[in-house]
């Protein structure tokens, strides 16, 4: 399989390729000198997590007071 680097170095990865990795939108790309190697970059449960609580703008303190919150005594 060719892939044609464009004016702007963008490279189009074959369907025969991308098909194998749905769902990845990002690769670490890296090189010894002679080959370009990518590896997909599939985010992890945890990369999840944090991203949703930034969305949400919770902080470690809201965390930290919640914690706090549900192991008081009444």
């Amino acid at each position: 399989m060719l892939a044609k680097l464009t004016v702007k170095n963008q490279l189009t990865l074959p369907k025969a390729v991308v098909k194998n990795f749905a769902g990845v939108e990002y690769f670490d790309v890296s090189t010894d000198g002679s080959t370009i190697s990518l590896k997909p970059l599939r985010p992890n449960g945890l990369d999840e997590v944090r991203a949703k609580l930034a969305r949400l703008g919770i902080t470690e303190q809201d965390i930290t007071d919640a914690i706090a919150w549900a192991r008081e005594t009444e």
